[in-house]
């Protein structure tokens, strides 16, 4: 059914009504203009060959442990570039009966054309980053998961409207390079190819994932590797932010959720020395049975979604442990995890499987990418 049939019974505005056409239309093919969009970027550096966006100083030239990156956080740090209700958006808001726009694209969004997850949850606000020296260092202010969706997806959604009827992209000609976090409001994603590494006989497979276009508010329709999230405190209430403030437990909540469909704990700040997978994860990874890397940056041409792309191996015997009850599908999609004879869970980590991923099937741009990276530093990844 269509985004206009849903809404059969409703009396909608011409407006409405193309609005939830492009929506459509951009929803369908996603990996198609995503694609098209990167060659609107001629000059700005590609990842490993794939669409994704990316600057110098966001690609570490060797997989760079996530523990040798020092995170600062400016709560206070003021808010620069586009905003969610900036003239420039006018375009993509559509007309309500009474004549007024909707505030929002993503007011839009939450009124015509929901996900099943759709929160404006707090964020950390990327302000910048430096990942190619021994030691990386990254900055965040505040943010709001909305920001993201109010000017990324609506440029997406422009984009979609100018390829259909050619009219003007007046929201993107107001962010040039897109990997400028001064000139919008920037979540970050973590984007995690996670490997399952035998080392008695190095054999090794990695999982991918399945985004529900009716589920997610971005990326629907694509293979993206898992889990991911965006860099977020896990609650509101005073204390998460500082608590949460990690790459690392950013990860562990993520792996929780997405491959075993775990809640977060309630209540307050979590105490991840007491939560008893964090305990788990956490111990192997210091006795190195899980290795974690961080291998860039990278910005999504289509949508500006910017995700940090890391990879985490694990030991078979840590993987097996603690993922042996690996959920079929989570709360944005389905996990291919392409298990084979012997029961073991993933895609093998060849080169067969990565050429067929990267070449013939539409994943999202950082998930090409950080498998595409990942190929490229195998032996580093799964070093004996």
């Amino acid at each position: 059914m269509s985004l206009v049939d849903q809404h059969r019974d409703e009396t909608l505005t011409r407006s409405q009504r193309d609005w939830l056409r492009v929506r459509e239309h951009l929803q369908r093919h996603r990996y198609e203009l995503g694609q098209a969009a990167a060659d609107l970027y001629p000059e700005a550096t590609r990842v490993a060959g794939t669409p994704l966006l990316s600057r110098a100083e966001w690609l570490p030239a060797e997989p760079l442990p996530l523990d040798a990156i020092d995170l600062t956080f400016d709560p206070d740090a003021p808010t620069r570039g586009l905003r969610s209700y900036d003239p420039a958006t006018l375009g993509v808001r559509p007309e309500r009966a009474d004549g007024s726009r909707y505030a929002t694209y993503s007011a839009a969004m939450a009124d015509l054309a929901a996900p099943t997850v759709f929160e404006n949850r707090p964020t950390y606000r990327l302000l910048g980053a430096e990942l190619n020296a021994p030691r990386g260092r990254m900055s965040f202010g505040r943010g709001g998961y909305f920001d993201g969706i109010d000017v990324g997806e609506a440029a997406a959604h422009e984009y979609a409207a100018t390829r259909l009827s050619g009219t003007g992209a007046d929201l993107r000609a107001t962010i040039p390079d897109p990997t400028d976090t001064s000139r919008r409001l920037t979540n970050l994603a973590i984007s995690t190819l996670t490997i399952r590494h035998d080392r008695s006989s190095d054999a090794a497979q990695f999982l991918l994932h399945w985004r529900d276009p009716a589920k997610v508010g971005h990326a629907g329709g694509l293979y993206q590797v898992l889990p991911v999230g965006i860099f977020q405190p896990s609650g509101e209430q005073p204390g998460h932010e500082r608590n949460d403030f990690s790459l690392w437990r950013c990860l562990v909540r993520e792996f929780a959720e997405e491959l075993l469909g775990e809640k977060e704990p309630d209540g307050g700040p979590i105490d991840y020395e007491q939560w008893p997978f964090a305990v788990q994860l956490s111990d192997a990874k210091r006795c190195g049975g899980v290795r974690a890397y961080c291998l860039g940056i990278g910005v999504d041409p289509l949508t500006f979604a910017t995700d940090l792309l890391s990879v985490v191996v694990f030991d078979a015997k840590v993987f097996d442990a603690a993922f042996g009850d690996l959920v079929e599908a989570n709360a944005e999609g389905e996990i291919v995890s392409g298990r084979e004879a012997d029961r073991i869970p993933g895609i093998s980590f060849a080169e067969t499987q990565v050429a067929h991923m990267l070449s013939e099937q539409p994943m999202q741009a950082a998930g090409a990418a950080v498998l595409a990276l990942a190929w490229q530093h195998r032996q580093v990844l799964l070093a004996p």
